[in-house]
């Protein structure tokens, strides 16, 4: 079960493959974080921004989780605008799964 609240209907093929993959990384947690960002914001991505989100998919889910909880630090080359967006648009006042 995906749980995407987004429909990829009006999404070309290349946005459709790369939400599909941000809600099927493997650890339940990472779907999470990356599926919620890209429903909401896939539709806007430029083409930088696309390359730079396959990415960050492709970042072992314990690094990624790492990252966004502040227990590994971001190496420099992925501490991009990008990622500030994903980090920001997930607020840690309640648990990851509500």
């Amino acid at each position: 079960m995906s749980g995407s609240t987004r429909s990829s209907a009006d999404l070309d093929p290349r946005r459709r493959k790369i939400l599909f993959r941000a809600w099927h990384r493997g650890m339940r947690e990472t779907d999470l974080i990356m599926g919620r960002f890209a429903d909401e914001a896939i539709a806007g991505f430029s083409e930088a921004e696309l390359d730079e989100f396959e990415r960050l998919i492709e970042v072992l889910d314990r690094d990624l989780l790492g990252w966004i909880t502040g227990e590994i630090a971001v190496p420099e080359n992925y501490d991009t605008e990008l990622y500030r967006r994903l980090k920001a648009f997930h607020h840690h006042d309640k648990p990851i799964h509500v």
